[in-house]
């Protein structure tokens, strides 16, 4: 977030603590599904059923060794921008994050289509670091990798900043956001090459057909899989003659 100046007063500082700590636990009430932003408040949260959803490049420390940093800006940018427009993309999305290379999204998911949704979300991102990767070959600009990781659980939602500041965002905690990142931290790394994580919970409330594209990998008691995107893969073997190399069913 953008910072705002107000000048710091400690002792207004000091009041703030105890309103925030005296909050009483009964302002975080269990819901079926995402709540409106304009529902949060200071001192409320919700109890929330969601999906998390995260894509990371894997190794990215070693870009800056590769390229100077106008290079790096459009591997970041072109890689951010289109993960995020597929992610945008998806109704059931509801909040999208960047963090460094690490873009992550909560998905509205109440219903098992949805789960197939989000899954096919990460199809497509699959297949379109295959495409980025050709137009980077073509500028002589490394290629990438990434791991995509996702869970469905609890998560408590919270508005948290510095309140009067307008400095604000929605906080998302819970086992399901650091499994959905745990996962996709193991995902396409060493011998284990495959792109998506999916939790035993989004596996089994995926559909048949989906179900089909993926293995169980028992290392990380989780499912897992090459899966792509059938019409980004047409336009792939079309417009960039060469044999596809992806793995992997297509969704």
């Amino acid at each position: 977030m953008e910072t705002k100046y107000k000048y710091y007063n400690y002792e207004d500082s000091f009041d703030r603590l105890d309103e925030i700590l005296d909050e009483s636990d009964t302002s975080f009430p269990e819901v079926d599904e995402i709540p409106a932003r304009d529902k949060l408040t200071y001192k409320n949260g919700f109890y929330v059923n969601c999906s998390a959803f995260f894509v990371d490049i894997r190794d990215s420390s070693e870009l800056p060794n590769k390229h100077k940093r106008p290079t790096l800006a459009k591997i970041y940018r072109s890689y951010i921008s289109e993960v995020v427009a597929i992610m945008n993309g998806n109704t059931d999305c509801s909040e999208i994050r960047i963090e460094g290379d690490c873009v992550s999204g909560i998905y509205n998911t109440p219903k098992q289509y949805q789960i197939d949704s989000m899954f096919s979300d990460a199809a497509k991102i699959n297949s379109l670091i295959k495409v980025l990767n050709h137009k980077f070959q073509k500028r002589n600009i490394t290629e990438i990798e990434v791991g995509i990781g996702m869970d469905y659980g609890r998560a408590l939602m919270i508005k948290s900043g510095y309140k009067g500041s307008g400095l604000n965002e929605v906080v998302w905690m819970g086992d399901v956001v650091n499994s959905a990142s745990n996962l996709c931290s193991n995902a396409n790394k060493g011998w284990d090459n495959k792109v998506i994580f999916a939790s035993n919970v989004i596996y089994s409330n995926l559909n048949d057909h989906n179900k089909d594209l993926l293995s169980k990998n028992y290392n990380h008691d989780c499912y897992h899989g090459n899966v792509i995107n059938n019409d980004m893969e047409k336009w792939y073997d079309e417009n960039c003659k060469t044999q596809s190399s992806t793995s992997g069913g297509l969704w």
